[in-house]
C-alpha cells in the first residue's frame, strides 16, 4: 500500500505508513544490533550438551531418582536439608537469601541450578567441573548437609535400593560399613572412615558417586523458559521490524543499552545470557565475611578434585580438554567470579556472590561507577549512564522473566519411600 499524505496544521503534507513504527527511535535497530539481538534470542528447545563424565545423564530413570534424592532431606546430618532447602524450586531454585543456610551458614550465595548443564564449571568460583560432582559437595559440607558417605549409602540402601539396582547395579554389602563414615570434618566420621578398608571406602564413594550423577540427571532437565524479549527478538529476526505490544520503550530503550553502550553483553551473552567464565567486576567484600579469592582459589582445587573429569570416577576420563588447559595462576583471577544467567534475575534478589546487592538497582549502580576491586583488578570502567538510563535497564532486565521451561512434575517433591 502507497503511504498517505497527512497534512498537518501548518500546512505541510508528510507521508505515514499505516501500521509501521518506524518513526520511534526504539523501533529502529542497525544491522549490528539486530545481529547481537538475535544472538541473545532462546530457541525453541536449547538442548543440553552431552556429558561423557556421566553415563546416566540422560536416563529417563536416573532423573526419577535423582529428583527423590534432590527433596529427601535425610540426607543430612540433621534430617531437615534437602538440595531443594536452598535450591527452592517456588524461588527459580535458589533460597533469596545473601548466604546459604543448611545446617549452618556458608559464605556465598546459592546459584540457580536452572540450565547449569551448559556450563563446563560450577559455583561461583568454577572448583567443580560437572553437575554430578557439583552434587557431592554439599552432601559433605559441613555447613550445608553435613553428613558422611557412609550414612547416604546406608540411606539408598534402606529407601532406594530397587530403584539404585535397576540403574547403577546391586548394592554392596554395607553389613561391616559404620553408620556414619567419609573423609568429612567430622572427627568421628573421619575416623571410622579411617578404619574401613580401601576396598569399602572404594565401595561406599561409588554409591556416593552415583546418588550425584541421578541428581544431575534430574538438574539437566531444569530449563530457563523463552521470555517477551524472546517474542520481541523472534520477531525482529523474522521480519527485520521490531513488533509491537511487547516491549515497552523503556525495556526497547534499556535492550538498546544492553547491547550497546553499557556493554553487558561482554559477559552477559549468548542464548542463557551469560558466558558462563569468570570476572573480576570489583565487586565489594561482603560484611563481615573473610577474603574471598574467587576463582584463584576454585581453579587450583577443581584440579585437584577427587571427583573431576580426570578422576576414576568419571565416565569419560580421556574428555577432559577444559581441565586439562585450565589456567590456575594468575591476578586476572582473584576475586573473579562465574558470570550467572540473566534469565528470570528480576525474581531472585539479592545478588553477586555473598548477596553484597539487595536490588538489581544496586547492580546497576555498582556497574555504572566502576569501583575499585577490592582484590585484583576490576574490568569495569565507569558508564556515565542517566538516571532514565539506568530506569531502561532496570526495565528490561524484567522483560527476561518467564516461567521454566520444566514439567511441573518435576518442580515439586515427589512421594517419598518409607524403609523397604
Amino acid at each position: 500500500m502507497p503511504p498517505r499524505l497527512l497534512l498537518l496544521s501548518f500546512g505541510v503534507a508528510v507521508p505515514v505508513v499505516l501500521g509501521a513504527t518506524f518513526g520511534r527511535d526504539v523501533d529502529r535497530w542497525t544491522d549490528a544490533e539486530r545481529a547481537e539481538i538475535a544472538a541473545l534470542e532462546l530457541p525453541a528447545e536449547l538442548v543440553p550438551p552431552t556429558d561423557p563424565t556421566n553415563r546416566v545423564a540422560d536416563d529417563s530413570a536416573a532423573v526419577q531418582l535423582g529428583q527423590r534424592l534432590f527433596f529427601d532431606a535425610r540426607f543430612s546430618s540433621n534430617g531437615k536439608v534437602a538440595c531443594s532447602t536452598c535450591h527452592d524450586p517456588a524461588r527459580e531454585f535458589q533460597d533469596g537469601t545473601p548466604l546459604a543456610e543448611g545446617v549452618g551458614t556458608t559464605t556465598r550465595r546459592t546459584m540457580p541450578v536452572a540450565s547449569t548443564a551448559h556450563g563446563t564449571w560450577m559455583f561461583w568460583d568454577g572448583r567443580k567441573d560437572s553437575q554430578w560432582s557439583q552434587a557431592l559437595g554439599p552432601w559433605e559440607s559441613p555447613v550445608e548437609h553435613g553428613g558422611s558417605r557412609a550414612q547416604y549409602t546406608h540411606l539408598v540402601a534402606t529407601y532406594y535400593r530397587g530403584e539404585y539396582e535397576a540403574i547403577f547395579g546391586r548394592l554392596p554389602d554395607l553389613a561391616r560399613v559404620p553408620a556414619h563414615a567419609g573423609p568429612v570434618d567430622d572427627p568421628a566420621a573421619r575416623a571410622a572412615w579411617a578404619r574401613m578398608t580401601a576396598l569399602e571406602r572404594d565401595r561406599v564413594t561409588a554409591v556416593f558417586v552415583n546418588m550425584g550423577k541421578a541428581v544431575a540427571a534430574y538438574e539437566r532437565r531444569i530449563a530457563y523458559g523463552p521470555s517477551r524479549f524472546d517474542r520481541y527478538a523472534a520477531a525482529l529476526r523474522a521480519t527485520g521490524r521490531a513488533p509491537e505490544g511487547v516491549l515497552s520503550d523503556d525495556e526497547a530503550a534499556g535492550l538498546r543499552l544492553f547491547v550497546g553502550r553499557a556493554r553487558c553483553t561482554s559477559c552477559h551473552t549468548g542464548p542463557l545470557l551469560a558466558d558462563f567464565a569468570f570476572h573480576n567486576t570489583g565487586v565489594p567484600q561482603a560484611a563481615g565475611a573473610p577474603a574471598d579469592a574467587g576463582r584463584a582459589a576454585g581453579a587450583a582445587k577443581v584440579k585437584g578434585d577427587e571427583f573431576n573429569c580426570r578422576s576414576r570416577w568419571s565416565d569419560a576420563r580421556e574428555s577432559c580438554a577444559e581441565l586439562e588447559f585450565l589456567a590456575d595462576s594468575g591476578n586476572a583471577l582473584v576475586q573473579a567470579f562465574k558470570t550467572p544467567s540473566l534469565r528470570n534475575v528480576a525474581l531472585r534478589a539479592p545478588y553477586m556472590h555473598a548477596g553484597q546487592f539487595r536490588t538489581l538497582e544496586g547492580v546497576i549502580d555498582h556497574y555504572d561507577r566502576a569501583p575499585t576491586a577490592p582484590q585484583g583488578k576490576s574490568e569495569l570502567q565507569p558508564l556515565h549512564l542517566t538516571d532514565r538510563e539506568r530506569r531502561q535497564i532496570l526495565a528490561f532486565l524484567g522483560a527476561l522473566s518467564a516461567p521454566l521451561a520444566t514439567p511441573d512434575s518435576l518442580l515439586r517433591a515427589p512421594l517419598q519411600p518409607s524403609a523397604r
